[in-house]
């Protein structure tokens, strides 16, 4: 391939890839051609089985975070592994622009509350925030070389989808009406979670638990049938007023005596039974426990099992209503403190301490969750616990370890699920109802409706006759919108045929933290539509910490912005970074600037190695492999086979420390090393046949490496694939491991004798190209003797048992 010139001297041949380096400005000419000619649109006509992902849709208002840029990196390494593997791959972005999010977002921008605007006012309000977001998300996303199906927004299916759409919030309306046909859908006036400050009812799902400071008053109230005090505990003096029973454990014998009595309470001198009920605990304050109607949790489930009715004493705005008398008006807080000043002046506060309380809060804003009685739809669930565990079961889970997150939020489930919220920028429950009887009106399916300001969809009542109707004003909870997303990207309701024969979606890739929403509620819906789960696989993925392992947020300065990243050192980097740095479905990946840079270090190398396989054209004679050339091929299916194996379990964390090594150490550092004058052969040591065989294994392995980085990497591996053999790697097919015998020795023992030769020479100061006159090597790498001599200078080699050299 190579000769001396007229001269006498050396000359090489010079690589067929231009460019002396990779560059985060190469990334942008392919990302550019991508978006451009959309290489991945999605063809429902195409061979081949159709793999779909139900992309989880991020908000749109908020910048992506780097967790956003990791997961949706991953995201598209199983997109482009399946598309190698010759799948049909349905992967959609979504922009999920619906509900309270968006709502709080228009809230704090504009200084306002929702209900202190007319509907209309508030919801264009929150269009306003929506135009100001931008395509912030999308650019990053397409910066990140994400393959997205496409990047035009609109109906079609692979198309970018809105969640807000009119589209979108039709199918919302359509699975309501469905399921309201299947008698999974009824309403029911009963105490539920309640945000004060978001003003609407909220599923147990959608309630977080804080440590709060407080205080555990022990306050004195009367027996009313002896006249003797009992005391009791409360972190909760300020509901007193809704006291409907005083409860002691049966196996208290401190209070057998009271049971059937009456307890008076203080201020009130309102009249409670006292009970035995083993929901009191013996050891916990001092035994007694006033039961209020709703103070959390336990105290409903108390209500909801003996009976007794309500007393609500707090309002829809969160102050106290008329039940708490003296406190009313009053915000929570400042009627606790003017409850216990109150007990304190009358002399019924015996006691209090400091103390720190569980309370719930509400996911999004953060309020203190109250319990207030409400009218709401509900979805039934609590009959389908058992169904919902089947499918727990059944489901494949990434990692094994996620199952027991939804295995115990289902046990956990004790009511059905509330779906009616009272706020504006969600889809409106699809329903009217006749002013005269209050019969129900369900619309037909085929259309976006807004009962709010919309006539009925009926001329008169089919129960009654009388032609006035009224529209609901209540809208669908965020989660019911977003149990939609496999039912949507497959066409539910809108292409029959296509549906049925790709329902199930295949995977469902998400944070763990919305087990207990997103995947539970997308499990459900989908069940009770269509008797199956809502698809195959489930990728539960944990978060990306600092390097301290701590959360990243702005407060504490520790926050890594992938647009930074990007900025600093293009995507590659950090997309091998997610790749190698560990296995984000069994814990948090830590990020650090240092590691993403190091990444990059790979990825000059993969260039180096690539341009100078470049140098070199695919050898068209007859090659006569070697055992140094068998040996590393051998090594090259190794990975090629580790590589499958990895991908089909989502694992790119094995497989891509695997090509790291296969690069730097096992191919570049020692083959490339020992073979390369076999391929110059300027001095024409080498029969052709053996210079054929260096350079087509070097195009060999370089082909191989390219194709199992190419999900990793996909610009930079898109490049130098098309430059080298003028194909778009990602339209290849993701070869099979060939079978290909050891020469004797472990890659692992090749590369310790080529490092032992190299530290001597080290030691002894002398250049790598020194000449050693003698060398005794182990007898197992005889049969690579020639490519030895010529990588070290080696002028006559005998065997041994161990390494000696003379120079």
């Amino acid at each position: 391939m190579t000769a001396n010139d007229d001269k006498g001297e050396k000359s090489f041949p010079q690589p067929s890839i231009s460019e002396k380096k990779w560059s985060k400005e190469l990334e942008a000419a392919v990302y550019g051609k991508w978006k451009k000619d959309e290489p991945y649109k999605f063809n429902a006509a195409a061979k081949g089985k159709v793999y779909s992902i139900d992309t989880p849709p991020p908000y749109l208002n908020t910048p992506i975070h780097i967790g956003h840029a990791t997961t949706y990196s991953l995201m598209d390494m199983f997109a482009r592994y399946k598309r190698m593997k010759g799948f049909n791959v349905l992967f959609p972005l979504g922009l999920d622009n619906n509900g309270l999010p968006i709502e709080m977002a228009a809230e704090k921008k504009f200084n306002i509350r929702f209900h202190q605007l007319s509907r209309e006012e508030f919801l264009q309000k929150c269009r306003q925030v929506l135009e100001e977001a931008g395509t912030a998300s999308v650019d990053s996303f397409l910066k990140l070389g994400i393959g997205f199906n496409s990047w035009k927004r609109g109906t079609g299916i692979g198309e970018v989808y809105e969640t807000d759409s009119e589209d979108y919030r039709k199918l919302t309306q359509e699975t309501f009406i469905d399921l309201w046909g299947k008698g999974m859908i009824y309403e029911e006036e009963r105490i539920n979670n309640y945000c004060p400050g978001c003003r609407t009812t909220i599923a147990d799902a959608e309630i977080d638990y804080a440590e709060i400071n407080s205080s555990w008053n022990e306050v004195k109230f009367k027996v009313k049938e002896t006249k003797e005090d009992i005391i009791i505990g409360t972190t909760r003096p300020e509901l007193i007023a809704s006291c409907i029973a005083v409860i002691f454990n049966p196996e208290d014998e401190r209070y057998k005596k009271l049971a059937g009595k009456t307890a008076l309470t203080p201020i009130y001198n309102r009249e409670v039974k006292i009970m035995a009920h083993p929901q009191a605990a013996i050891d916990k304050g001092t035994g007694l426990v006033m039961m209020c109607t709703a103070g959390d949790t336990a105290d409903i489930r108390f209500a909801r099992e003996v009976g007794l009715a309500p007393i609500i004493s707090i309002s829809l705005d969160g102050t106290m209503n008329e039940n708490a008398g003296f406190l009313k008006g009053m915000r929570i807080k400042d009627a606790r403190a003017a409850m216990t000043a109150e007990l304190q002046n009358k002399g019924l506060l015996v006691k209090q301490t400091p103390t720190v309380h569980r309370t719930p809060v509400c996911e999004r804003s953060g309020d203190h969750v109250e319990f207030i009685q409400m009218k709401e739809f509900y979805v039934r669930q609590i009959e389908f616990k058992e169904k919902m565990l089947k499918i727990a079961g059944e489901l494949k889970f990434y990692a094994e370890s996620s199952r027991q997150m939804l295995i115990d939020w289902i046990n956990s489930v004790s009511i059905d699920w509330p779906i009616s919220r009272r706020r504006y920028y969600a889809t409106e429950i699809p329903l009217w109802y006749c002013r005269k009887c209050r019969e129900a009106v369900v619309p037909p399916k085929g259309k976006y409706y807004q009962p709010w300001k919309e006539k009925a969809p009926v001329e008169k009542c089919a129960k009654c006759g009388n032609k006035e109707f009224e529209g609901e004003t209540r809208v669908l909870d965020t989660w019911f919108d977003s149990s939609n997303t496999p039912l949507y990207v497959l066409k539910y309701n809108r292409d029959d045929a296509f549906f049925r024969k790709n329902f199930p979606c295949t995977l469902r890739p998400q944070g763990k933290e919305i087990v207990r929403t997103w995947l539970y509620y997308t499990l459900l819906k989908a069940y009770l539509l269509t008797d199956k789960p809502a698809f195959d696989d489930a990728w539960i993925h944990y978060h990306v910490v600092d390097l301290a392992g701590k959360k990243m947020s702005k407060r504490k300065g520790n926050v890594i912005d992938p647009h930074d990243i990007i900025e600093k050192y293009g995507a590659e980097p950090f997309r091998l970074w997610t790749a190698i740095e560990g296995n984000i479905t069994i814990g948090d990946l830590r990020c650090a600037f240092d590691r993403i840079d190091g990444a990059g270090k790979t990825i000059v190398k993969l260039w180096n190695a690539a341009r100078f396989v470049s140098m070199f054209e695919k050898p068209k004679g007859k090659a006569k492999l070697q055992p140094l050339d068998e040996w590393i091929r051998h090594e090259a299916n190794d990975l090629l086979e580790e590589a499958a194996k990895g991908y089909e379990q989502y694992d790119f964390h094995n497989p891509s420390q695997k090509a790291k090594h296969f690069l730097w150490e096992t191919f570049a550092s020692h083959y490339l090393e020992l073979a390369k004058n076999r391929a110059y052969n300027s001095e024409g040591k080498f029969p052709e046949e053996e210079q054929n065989a260096a350079i087509a294994t070097l195009h060999y392995c370089m082909e191989r490496l390219l194709l199992v980085m190419a999900p990793i990497v996909p610009m930079i591996t898109y490049k130098l694939y098309n430059d080298l053999y003028g194909k778009d790697v990602h339209f290849e097919k993701f070869p099979a491991a060939e079978d290909y015998k050891l020469a004797g020795f472990t890659g692992a023992e090749l590369e310790a004798l080529d490092s032992e030769i190299w530290k001597q020479k080290k030691e002894k100061q002398l250049s790598l190209k020194a000449e050693i006159k003698e060398a005794a090597i182990p007898e197992k790498f005889k049969l690579i003797e020639s490519d030895l001599k010529a990588a070290h200078n080696i002028a006559k080699i005998t065997y041994g048992s161990e390494l000696q050299m003379v120079f």
